[in-house]
């Protein structure tokens, strides 16, 4: 575990850092957290807790994810650190001459064309099935209980639901998005924070999950029922599309970053970014947090990993470049040696040649477990299936229709994905699992976590609560709040075009679990800017 310098907070915090030595579950949302501890009190593992945990946030936060959407896990268990990508692929229909035939000149945001193939399912089935301890329909319960009976809607939840519901009421105009409004409104209204609302048909959908592992949603009859809507309203997903998918146990990719080692799944993810911005930051030194210096060097080190990883991220098997490559100490130096005193307009290098949820879990056997899922953008694509509460996810919006781009759109192919877990190890022992929710900010959140861990000896709150910059696009970068005023002007000095946020609500939401070596303790944080809670036991 990071040895901290204080455990007193340098920035102002909701909570206080949670310790606990037989479980704990950290989430976004109370309700899934503890039913993740259910799971555990009931006898399952820390594998078992995510599982429960993921599921009941496709209930209980509906506005970042759903059954429709896909997944990515990294495992320490027995020793071992396995990873598991159970992202989908693009329907066989789908092609760069289809889309365009439907007259769009860019992948569309909404509808059925930005459809592929969801993962969370077969994510969870493929975790119970290697790792679990308990049947997948006992773990899938709690989340079938609260869509059966309903939940109270918690703050944050209440207000993004709000802000969807009336978006999607504004642009959402075709038959084939009735589902979503019968779904998640009533009477074209969204739920208000305290009030009970109940999913039903989201319900049945879990308990046949559950009773199938998965099979039902991929081979079955839930399968069939995305088949028949897909055709009805001109859809390229087909139940051949969803019966081809396979979850995929990856090798996880890391760096060492200063004597840790930073560990992120392998491309399609975006995970790479976050660890070519560590590789080319480990070569300078940082004495404190809140010093323009320091925010500077990591400003410049994002924009020039993420530049990469736009151009060059895809499925891993259509890159031109290999992850060593981009990870190599040659490259780091390179990229590094293009950092000075001003703010760089950057630009895509040449490697040598050769709407999410997150999730954190450990229990006393040693099992941890870094979890997220996605529909993307929110809600996802607009597309419910009547009746069964699956809302599909738009993820092949990142699809490129540009032939010579790297994520060009390809029948099959998987897309540049941004939800990324992340986990942290030491001499080849566990620290812990981490990760930042939240599209393009999710690899600039693990880089600020781990260095505010690692650089600045904060604890896993202290963490969390610090306040955060987002590169956007070009010299443009957004900061929080909380970022010192001197800190900005300075900023500003040095060529970056610097606005300060309102709303802390695009700057991720996160969660970290810290294992101490040396008695088990566990020590957790969980993300001030929603409605997040760590379960303890």
């Amino acid at each position: 575990m990071p040895k901290y310098e204080s455990l007193h907070y340098p920035y102002p915090s909701q909570r206080m850092e949670s310790i606990s030595s037989r479980g704990m579950v950290a989430t976004s949302q109370p309700l899934a957290a503890q039913a993740g501890l259910d799971i555990l009190k009931k006898g399952g593992n820390a594998i078992d807790a995510a599982i429960a945990t993921a599921a009941c946030l496709t209930v209980v936060e509906p506005t970042s994810n759903g059954i429709g959407g896909d997944a990515f896990a990294i495992v320490w268990t027995k020793g071992e650190l396995f990873g598991l990508n159970s992202s989908g692929h693009a329907p066989e229909m789908l092609s760069i001459e289809n889309v365009k035939s439907q007259g769009h000149e860019a992948m569309p945001k909404f509808g059925l064309t930005p459809v592929t193939v969801p993962g969370a399912p077969g994510a969870w089935a493929a975790l119970s099935e290697r790792f679990g301890k308990l049947p997948l329909r006992e773990v899938l319960e709690p989340a079938i209980q609260y869509a059966e009976h309903g939940y109270p809607v918690s703050p944050t939840l209440g207000k993004y639901w709000g802000r969807a519901a009336r978006i999607f009421k504004g642009i959402l105009k075709g038959e084939e998005f009735q589902p979503w409004f019968d779904t998640f409104t009533e009477d074209g209204r969204a739920p208000r924070p305290g009030e009970i609302w109940k999913l039903p048909g989201h319900a049945a959908a879990l308990r046949e999950i559950g009773e199938t592992n998965a099979e039902s949603f991929y081979r079955g009859r839930l399968a069939d029922q995305i088949d028949e809507f897909s055709r009805k309203h001109g859809g390229f997903i087909r139940k051949s599309d969803l019966e081809s998918f396979q979850p995929e146990w990856v090798k996880p990719i890391g760096v060492n970053y200063r004597g840790y080692d930073v560990w992120e799944i392998p491309p399609n993810g975006q995970g790479l970014v976050a660890l070519m911005a560590l590789n080319i930051l480990k070569g300078f030194t940082f004495q404190e947090r809140e010093t323009a210096e320091s925010y500077h060097k990591q400003i410049e080190a994002m924009k020039l990993a993420f530049i990469d990883g736009k151009k060059y991220i895809t499925q891993r098997d259509k890159m031109r470049h290999t992850t060593e490559a981009f990870l190599s100490e040659e490259y780091g130096a390179v990229r590094r040696n293009l950092i000075g005193h001003e703010a760089l307009a950057p630009e895509p290098g040449t490697p040598p040649s050769g709407g999410t949820v997150y999730l954190s879990a450990a229990d006393a056997e040693g099992n941890m477990v870094s979890f997220i899922q996605s529909n993307y953008m929110g809600f996802g694509s607009g597309i419910v299936i009547p009746g069964t509460g699956i809302a599909l996810q738009n993820r092949g919006h990142d699809f490129s229709l540009d032939p010579d781009h790297d994520n060009q759109l390809e029948p099959g192919k998987k897309t540049y994905h941004t939800i990324i877990p992340g986990f942290l190890t030491k001499d080849g022992q566990p620290v812990g699992p981490f990760g930042v929710m939240g599209g393009y900010m999710q690899p600039q959140g693990h880089v600020q976590v781990i260095m505010n861990t690692i650089d600045f000896h904060l604890n896993p709150q202290a963490a969390l609560d610090a306040p955060r910059w987002q590169w956007i696009e070009g010299k443009t970068v957004e900061v929080e709040r909380g970022v010192p005023h001197h800190i900005v002007e300075e900023l500003t000095r040095r060529g970056h075009d610097i606005r300060v946020a309102v709303d802390s609500g695009g700057f991720g939401r996160g969660q970290i679990i810290w294992r101490d070596q040396a008695n088990g303790v566990l020590r957790g944080g969980t993300e001030p800017r929603t409605d997040g809670a760590v379960a303890v036991w």
